[in-house]
């Protein structure tokens, strides 16, 4: 069964760290972008960041810029995501995905065929 499943969310401090881990299975998905979504109570999943296939490649949200730092272990077909200096308004369920081979930015939900469940981050103040 190919599928995608997060971990390593939690509950931190403001200005604490956390990463969270994207476990793929079922098949290789060295070739595919990959990236981080989260979704706020209340608001719309958003972007976070992504990968390319050989990790040469990442996008930020302005928003996680020089704090979330997105990498790849193609060996473990695993996805990362460190977060430092993390908020309360980081405080999501972030979901890992993985992009369809169609031209679509990588920062459109659209642009990703397989989801994971999400992992729970809450960021205390």
């Amino acid at each position: 069964q190919v599928q995608l499943v997060e971990s390593g969310g939690g509950l931190v401090q403001a200005g604490g760290s956390l990463r969270v881990s994207c476990a793929a299975s079922g098949r290789t998905f060295s070739t595919n972008t990959m990236a981080w979504f989260r979704q706020a109570p209340g608001k719309e999943r958003e972007f976070v960041a992504a990968i390319s296939g050989n990790g040469r490649n990442t996008d930020y949200a302005d928003s996680v810029k020089g704090r979330f730092t997105i990498s790849r272990d193609n060996a473990k077909n695993t996805v990362y995501l460190q977060m430092n200096s993390l908020k309360p308004e980081d405080t999501a369920l972030y979901y890992c995905a993985a992009k369809s081979f169609l031209p679509i930015a990588t920062t459109t939900q659209g642009a990703y065929n397989l989801w994971g469940q999400g992992t729970q981050v809450t960021v205390s103040s």
